[in-house]
């Protein structure tokens, strides 16, 4: 609700600046209030695509917790400070992308990461988390004793004098390093739809800041949408042709209203289809 409120007011704020703008004003033929709708549309476009390639997130989320025993009560916690250290890192990330995307061969070498990652994702097997034979986690409790069991929802408990880290501050690390892996895919993603930095960030932000209510509400149910991950394979795989391809063929814009269709439709398909056609228990 508050993504789309803020898209609204996006729309809004577009529709009463742009005919300011003595630049744009001096381009002949420039339309205000198609500009004020291209932009909110490729918010929308953006959004819908990285809340859904945030799914992903919430697998790992739910295998992290039960292999490091978070009860319930303290996830909460884990997830405000994981999201919060990943709403800085796409900060970093949104800024790095927008200026390797100015140079026209970055643009077509992440079109082909896309395709390739959506047809490893479509045809690879299921990804194993193993946090305890994470390089980063293991280097970490190298160099900070971590204690075998919580205490409480505090990150780090002094034993006698020698501070130790908790199995709640390593989560919180784990998530950190995951969702780094996730932007390389989704920020991406999100500049094949749209030039615009501030619409990039603010889709990517906003979709991230639902990751917490999706994962509480999603977590138990996971297993009941097994087809959505061959939708988020369709989904890469034509960011990935629009990039490559597709923008070609439009004038170097393949039309926002388009893809936001392709995209909604094809990530409903997979819910409906997971529904329709449950998963077979062995």
């Amino acid at each position: 609700t508050l993504s789309l409120i803020f898209n609204f007011l996006l729309y809004q704020y577009a529709l009463w600046k742009l005919p300011q703008d003595p630049r744009l004003a001096a381009i002949p033929g420039f339309d205000p209030p198609a500009a004020a709708r291209q932009m909110a549309l490729e918010f929308l476009t953006g959004y819908i695509v990285e809340y859904s390639l945030s799914v992903d997130n919430i697998f790992v989320f739910v295998i992290v917790f039960k292999f490091f025993g978070i009860p319930s009560k303290y996830q909460h916690r884990v997830l405000f400070y994981g999201i919060l250290g990943a709403v800085v890192f796409r900060g970093i990330f949104v800024a790095l992308g927008s200026v390797l995307m100015r140079y026209h061969w970055v643009v077509v070498a992440f079109g082909v990461f896309l395709i390739i990652t959506g047809v490893r994702l479509m045809f690879g097997a299921e990804t194993q988390v193993a946090p305890d034979k994470n390089p980063l986690i293991r280097l970490f409790r190298r160099f900070v004793p971590v204690t075998a069991e919580l205490h409480g929802q505090r990150f780090l408990v002094r034993i006698g004098r020698i501070p130790h880290a908790t199995p709640l501050l390593i989560t919180v690390l784990f998530l950190e390093m995951t969702d780094i892996v996730f932007a390389v895919d989704s920020v991406p993603a999100i500049f094949a739809l749209t030039n615009e930095e501030m619409v990039v960030f603010c889709s990517n932000i906003l979709a991230v800041l639902g990751l917490r209510s999706m994962y509480f509400m999603l977590a138990g149910a996971l297993d009941k949408f097994h087809l959505l991950k061959y939708g988020l394979a369709v989904v890469l795989i034509f960011v990935g042709l629009k990039m490559t391809v597709l923008n070609r063929f439009y004038g170097g814009k393949f039309p926002i209203e388009i893809s936001l269709g392709i995209i909604s439709l094809v990530i409903a398909g997979a819910v409906v289809a997971s529904l329709v056609f449950p998963k077979r228990e062995p």
